[in-house]
């Protein structure tokens, strides 16, 4: 976790709002919902960062993961979470959707073909709350050294994983960008490859709408 520059780009940029409703599409071992009990413990011992945006604490998780050996140690791992983040056994393409405020998908949407994508994105959109925010993280097809080495990289470790290696179906930011813009979105891209031969892109894609008050934390 620690080697990934997302987790730590969330927070330090502040892209996940406190007493948030949080669905993490492809969730794996729930290493978001892990995050979240960093910083509820770092909150608790009065040690965040004063430099840092207000921490995203209070907020409630739910995982979706296709594979069920993932979804078992996360509920081992972080099941006793006292917000009881919920887990669920599935295909993104076929989930139910809560409402939610935030959906979070890293580096998974490149596993289902283009129209599939397209169709998860819808999904996530009418699932997003007015104000609501989806962070997609993607590579960037058009960036071919890095795209490569990441591509090359995921194979690797979904076969020491022992899954079964599909093929994956990638885009240009370009391309990215009109498909979340086309719903609706108000899109920027962060990049988020920062200590990695990647060519990743976090997409920060916020619904119009009032976002829904957050409470002030507290320390």
């Amino acid at each position: 976790m620690g080697r990934d520059p997302v987790f730590r780009g969330l927070i330090e940029r502040g892209l996940l709002p406190a007493n948030a409703h949080l669905v993490d599409i492809g969730s794996g071992q729930s290493l978001l919902a892990s995050v979240q009990r960093v910083v509820d413990d770092t909150v608790a011992a009065g040690r965040w960062p004063a430099a840092w945006p207000q921490p995203p604490v209070r907020g409630t998780y739910t995982g979706i993961e296709l594979m069920p050996r993932d979804v078992d140690r996360a509920r081992a791992a972080v099941g006793d979470l006292p917000a009881r983040p919920q887990f669920i056994c599935g295909d993104m393409r076929q989930v139910p959707l809560p409402a939610c405020d935030v959906v979070v998908i890293l580096d998974v949407l490149h596993y289902v073909d283009h129209a599939d994508q397209d169709a998860v994105l819808r999904r996530v959109q009418a699932a997003l709350r007015p104000g609501g925010r989806l962070l997609l993280r993607v590579g960037d097809a058009a960036s071919a050294r890095g795209f490569a080495i990441s591509q090359w990289v995921d194979r690797l470790v979904t076969m020491v994983r022992g899954h079964r290696v599909p093929p994956t179906f990638g885009r240009p930011l370009a391309d990215w960008l009109a498909l979340l813009q086309r719903l609706g979105f108000a899109v920027r891209p962060v990049p988020m490859s920062e200590g990695t031969p990647f060519a990743n892109v976090l997409l920060v894609a916020d619904k119009p709408g009032a976002a829904r008050p957050a409470t002030p934390a507290q320390a």
